[in-house]
């Protein structure tokens, strides 16, 4: 007799922990960006920074916001859809702007990392939130119950 076990897996519980896990990434970037923490240079190092590059402060101060901001609230998952497709852009352009004449591979500053966070982001945009989440909360469509 063959033994055959099978994994149940809630879907929703995958988007959580896909929403967990970038979320976490993108607050600890968007800290260092906007706060300092973990190492980061805070706000106005990383306005100026963007700026060397040419990227104008108004879209440094977006990215920044919209990686802490997005981050928290894709753990959230509170206005998941809109943060998730802030990302994929802000990882658009890090990529082409920054990332994609230094080849793939990350130890080279290439654009593997940026890549990933996209891809993730745009699962995560294309899927929604799951039901663990607070846009599922405030958003779920009420069931018309016929009498």
């Amino acid at each position: 007799m063959k033994l055959m076990t099978k994994l149940y897996t809630n879907d929703s519980t995958v988007v959580m922990l896909m929403r967990i896990v970038l979320g976490i990434i993108f607050f600890a970037h968007g800290a260092q960006k906007v706060l300092g923490w973990y190492g980061g240079q805070g706000l106005a190092t990383t306005v100026e920074n963007f700026s060397k590059t040419g990227i104008p402060p108004v879209l440094a101060y977006m990215s920044a916001f919209t990686e802490f901001l997005g981050g928290l609230f894709i753990i959230l998952g509170f206005l998941t859809r809109i943060f998730s497709a802030g990302l994929v852009i802000n990882m658009a352009v890090a990529i082409f702007h920054v990332h994609i004449s230094k080849g793939l591979f990350s130890y080279n500053g290439g654009f593997e990392f940026p890549l990933s966070l996209l891809t993730l982001s745009l699962c995560i945009f294309l899927i929604g939130p799951g039901s663990m989440s607070i846009d599922s909360l405030l958003f779920r469509s009420k069931k018309i119950q016929s009498s």
